[in-house]
């Protein structure tokens, strides 16, 4: 059903509201293909209400850029629409405050962290949507930052897509990215491969009467048939393995045959074999063995009329729904029994958990054609798998994977240990923190170093990760040895009020640093006022001259106000 059919329906419903809210909030405003912004939500909305998504999904799909892009504030959005709809907005209005950075080492842990700041998996749902009509629409933005998309797309966005087993999704956006990634190679694909697109179509047109009469012929009756034209990126990427040579691409055009049975499939295959040879070692079952996206479906080549090859799919009607939308599949909705509510139900059963996420809940559980209400409902659309991971970012945009509960002292470790070891202070968000601070998922984290810098043995008693344990024991060890038989030395502790800024403390460790003084450590928090800090730090030195003559430096900093020290 229609974004427009839904409001038809129900003049008064949420998802008539939610356009009208945005038609109001939006009004005026007009993309870089200079139509309507009104286009745009529509657009996303549309491919939620196509994916079967509920009206609460739909939606938000409208409302999803209010909180970003124009003055109404959450809590407005929350009195107009409720809770659910703004958990969806706002989360969609988060990820999109993530950017690839090109950090493609770290690509995987992007993907987790979208998983883990999308706390229902209904706002991936909208994010892809989104992302899906923006690459449509991708050729009106400069080139720099249509690479830039379109690479995220690519590595980032497509990949998820598949992950939820969204097959023709995953596979659009790459084809979309293509040609902004590899303009060269999209240029001659098309003109390559297009004349022979259209010779291996014809021919397809052509066999298909003879294939349905021999499966009437076995009391087969087809629900549907198509000519699947393989995808461009996909087949570029195959082109590559075989020369650049298209005769040995034989699945370029295949036919795809839908029919009502998993029986029926293994019956139709057989009766194709018993006509057209197969092609050895081209048969393969994905229904039995399924892809890790969940992906089932029957493939062979056969040896046609003429002598040509031709691959021929086979799958059920449930089956081709899986491989279209994926886990959106999963969710259908009908009407209640007092028939002005809708709930959903699980259409069948999910055989295979998603092969990377090995804490996903036991989504296989037993739900084919069971009605549960919409608490149940809601409990299973959480992403629960990644309640335990922090995933924290560096300023260069790498994403760290932490356990929950982790501190900056842990990140630094786990970006180097010498890092770790001379960590000396931390911002998150541009704010300072102290090192026992926890993080949370989509933190920005800086980490302020200071030369000959030690680990505190109270690290210990924060730090949540084996790796900066370890490093910090091996650390005090080594400084046990080396200092043996020698006394600690006094320390002086030096109290700091400055204004806050990007960049104080780093200015400040440098210039304790650049006076040949030790920092043991430093804690930071805030004033009454709130625009200033109070810097506490204690340093590996009683030497009174030399702590005078830092303050001094010190008082030169920008933005210092007051300084003291005392001697412990």
């Amino acid at each position: 059903m229609s974004v427009k059919d839904i409001i038809q329906k129900d003049p008064d419903g949420l998802v008539a509201r939610a356009f009208r809210f945005a038609e109001r909030a939006h009004s005026g405003q007009r993309r870089k293909t200079s139509e309507p912004y009104m286009n745009h939500l529509t657009a996303t909305a549309e491919k939620l209400s196509e994916w079967r998504l509920d009206d609460t999904s739909v939606a938000a799909g409208l409302l999803h850029d209010v909180l970003e892009d124009t003055s109404v504030h959450i809590d407005e959005l929350r009195r107009s629409f409720g809770d659910e709809v703004t958990l969806l907005v706002d989360g969609v209005t988060k990820l999109g405050k993530v950017k690839y950075r090109g950090a493609k080492a770290k690509v995987e842990n992007l993907r987790k962290m979208i998983f883990a700041l999308s706390q229902d998996l209904r706002v991936i749902f909208i994010k892809l949507a989104d992302r899906l009509h923006n690459m449509r629409t991708l050729g009106v933005l400069p080139p720099q930052k249509q690479k830039r998309i379109a690479e995220e797309t690519a590595e980032v966005y497509a990949p998820i897509a598949s992950r939820l087993g969204m097959y023709e999704l995953a596979g659009e956006l790459q084809d979309l990215a293509f040609p902004y990634l590899h303009p060269k190679e999209s240029r001659w694909l098309k003109t390559q491969i297009a004349e022979e697109y259209g010779v291996r179509r014809a021919y397809l047109e052509k066999i298909w009467p003879a294939l349905e009469q021999m499966l009437h012929g076995a009391t087969i009756v087809p629900a549907a048939v198509d000519f699947r034209a393989k995808r461009a990126y996909s087949l570029y990427r195959k082109l590559l393995r075989f020369d650049m040579d298209i005769n040995k691409i034989y699945d370029l055009v295949a036919l795809r045959v839908i029919v009502d049975t998993t029986q029926d499939c293994y019956a139709a295959l057989g009766t194709i074999h018993g006509h057209w040879p197969p092609l050895p070692g081209r048969i393969k079952d994905y229904i039995a063995m399924p892809k890790a996206n969940n992906y089932r479906s029957l493939h062979t080549t056969v040896i046609g009329p003429e002598g040509r090859y031709v691959e021929i799919q086979l799958r059920t009607k449930e089956m081709h729904e899986e491989n279209e939308y994926g886990i959106a599949a999963h969710w259908l909705y009908k009407a209640a029994t007092d028939g002005q509510t809708t709930q959903p139900r699980w259409d069948q059963q999910f055989k295979n958990t998603l092969q990377w996420v090995q804490q996903l809940k036991q989504w296989q559980e037993q739900y084919r054609d069971a009605e549960i209400n919409p608490e149940d409902f809601l409990s299973a659309m959480k992403v629960e798998f990644f309640r335990d991971r922090t995933f924290a970012i560096t300023p260069q945009g790498d994403v760290i994977d932490l356990p929950q509960g982790s501190t900056p002292v842990d990140f630094a470790y786990h970006i180097h240990t010498d890092i770790g070891n001379a960590c000396a202070g931390a911002t998150v968000n541009g704010q300072f923190v102290p090192l026992n601070h926890e993080l949370r998922s989509g933190d920005m984290v800086e980490i302020l170093t200071q030369k000959n810098k030690k680990p505190s043995e109270d690290w210990l008693s924060f730090v949540k990760t084996a790796l900066a344990r370890e490093h910090i024991k091996s650390a005090l060890r080594e400084r046990t040895r080396t200092s043996t038989l020698r006394i600690h030395p006094s320390k002086a502790e030096l109290k700091i009020v400055a204004q806050n800024r990007i960049g104080l403390l780093k200015d400040v460790s440098a210039t304790i640093t650049q006076s040949h003084v030790n920092i043991l450590d430093a804690h930071t928090g805030s004033q009454p006022s709130g625009n200033s800090s109070m810097i506490k730090i204690h340093c590996e030195t009683a030497d009174r001259k030399k702590i005078e003559k830092l303050v001094l430096k010190l008082k030169k900093i920008r933005g210092v106000k007051q300084i003291s020290y005392q001697l412990l």
